[in-house]
């Protein structure tokens, strides 16, 4: 059961860009609490998930001595999971989904694609937390922050563009 958490569902054990896969798989499960739950919801099931994360991996890396090992992917849930909260932060109806003017699809996606960029790059205290921090917080944090910075990022990308689309020329 360990070992299928912190791959989650094994999908960390994907041959080619396991964290990305990870995020993929975990982008549709945030988006369906959001839709059936709520935002809260989403933040609250993600902090329990990283502090049981945080446990796991702790308790993994003790056995193998192996830090940051590329197959734990829950990192990436959390991370997806948190932008999501911040980002959309909305709940829709299944039927509402792809209206676009919702904004729920498109900043979904764009927290996809800025949490894995902040992921990979690791820009300021993102890299700092990946560099310095021991154990599962380590593993975690760095995750954790990427996901705020790109829920923060997304839904000022998409509140920048209600407004200027408002706007008249």
């Amino acid at each position: 059961m360990n070992w299928f958490f912190l791959t989650l569902g094994y999908s960390g054990l994907s041959p080619k860009a396991p964290g990305t896969v990870g995020t993929l798989v975990s982008l549709p499960l945030g988006m369906l609490i959001l839709i059936y739950f709520d935002a809260s919801t989403l933040f609250l099931a993600t902090l329990l998930i990283s502090v049981l994360a945080i446990k796991a991996i702790n308790s993994y890396e003790e056995k193998s001595g192996n830090h940051d090992d590329q197959r734990i992917v829950i990192d990436e849930l959390a991370g997806m999971w948190f932008a999501l909260s911040v980002a959309p932060a909305f709940g829709v109806l299944m039927s509402d989904v792809t209206t676009l003017e919702n904004g729920f699809l498109v900043q979904s996606l764009l927290s996809f694609v800025l949490f894995r960029y902040f992921d990979i790059t690791k820009p300021s205290i993102i890299g700092r937390i990946d560099r310095e921090a021991k154990g599962g917080v380590g593993v975690m944090g760095d995750d954790i922050i990427a996901g705020f910075a790109a829920g923060i990022s997304s839904a000022a990308l998409w509140q920048g563009y209600l407004y200027l689309s408002a706007m008249t020329f």
